[in-house]
């Protein structure tokens, strides 16, 4: 009980905007290596508990651990391949190591067991943009917002994946419209819209 308990007030629903860097992982939390450490020796007594397997990837993503969340994952949607969610969360480590080509198989498998789920379609933008595949990010992006046309992020994903292709008419289009929504992010597109054009 002790375990579950911890594992609870560690655990909150995780969503990632794969637009920032991940950065170099920090060492996890004394707790969090109890738990996983817990959670690892529950898991030895019965390997086919996904829910468990689950809570486990979670705390490696919470601990920077993302070669390590992947592979739990992997153990989770080879006992419940229906899970949808596990293959974006796949999909979106592979994306903090860089391996785009892999996250874009992984979101795809998601998409095929979540259907409309705008933020499968951004962070599998996100892949694209990284491939160089423009077209495919801002097809993926264009989806997302047909989905959710208040997803300001994926909105300025848009703008920006416009203004790299160079498309300057359609950014300042995404520019128009999150000006009344956000002038934070906003502003940064035009930043980049009116950089782009010098």
């Amino acid at each position: 009980m002790r375990y579950f308990l911890s594992v609870m007030l560690l655990l909150t629903p995780l969503l990632f905007s794969c637009s920032r860097d991940a950065g170099k992982p920090a060492a996890p939390a004394v707790e969090e290596k109890n738990d996983i450490q817990l959670l690892r020796e529950k898991i030895q007594s019965n390997p086919q508990d996904a829910d468990a397997q689950y809570l486990l990837a979670e705390l490696y993503e919470r601990a920077g651990l993302f070669k390590e969340e992947i592979d739990t994952l992997r153990k989770v949607v080879a006992i419940k391949p229906d899970m949808g969610y596990a293959y974006f969360k796949i999909g979106t480590a592979y994306n903090r190591i860089e391996l785009y080509q892999e996250a874009v198989t992984s979101f795809a498998q998601a998409l095929q067991r979540i259907h409309n789920q705008p933020m499968i379609y951004n962070n599998l933008a996100f892949s694209y943009g990284k491939l160089g595949k423009t077209d495919l990010q801002i097809a993926a992006l264009n989806k997302a917002i047909a989905l959710r046309p208040s997803y300001n992020i994926a909105r300025f994903n848009l703008g920006m994946a416009y203004v790299k292709a160079g498309q300057r008419k359609e950014a300042l289009q995404q520019y128009t419209v999150l000006k009344d929504r956000d002038e934070g992010i906003a502003l940064e597109l035009k930043k980049e819209i009116d950089a782009k054009r010098r």
